[in-house]
């Protein structure tokens, strides 16, 4: 019973794994940017809006997300950078705007957060944030 018991995990732990390295791989060559506190400054100051999902590997609800975020990052490329945070990876990030629930989506003009979602939502929903941010509709400083 033992053994299976610590083949299942060792198996579970393979399937994760496998996950975050597809994860990881599609931001680097998709249509988001792995954010880091070595880039982040730099891609929240520039002349576009950034849309920034804050995530983790192990959150159900960010996983679920990830296709609605990838599909309005490349109907929304020309208008505005999207980015993605590692919560787990980037702790110092997420604590200096406050994530506190994942995931949680901002967006950012000018290096200041303007507004943000935090959850689950619905792809109309993000899509209508999103518009909202990038037509300068009227986001609030954070």
């Amino acid at each position: 019973m033992i053994d299976e018991f610590c083949g299942f995990n060792l198996k579970y732990t393979s399937q994760i794994k496998f996950q975050v390295t597809e994860s990881l791989s599609r931001l680097e060559e998709g249509s988001t940017v792995r954010l880091t506190e070595q880039n982040f400054e730099e891609m929240s100051s520039g002349g576009k809006p950034l849309f920034v999902d804050f995530w983790a590997t192990w959150c159900g609800p960010c996983r679920i997300m990830d296709p609605i975020v990838e599909k309005l990052a490349a109907k929304y490329s020309d208008k505005a950078v999207f980015g993605k945070v590692n919560v787990d990876e980037e702790m110092n990030i997420s604590s200096r705007y406050q994530v506190f629930s994942i995931p949680t989506f901002m967006v950012f003009k000018s290096g200041e957060p303007m507004d943000a979602v935090i959850g689950a939502v619905g792809e109309a929903s993000l899509e209508q944030f999103l518009k909202k941010a990038i037509d300068g509709g009227s986001p609030h400083p954070r």
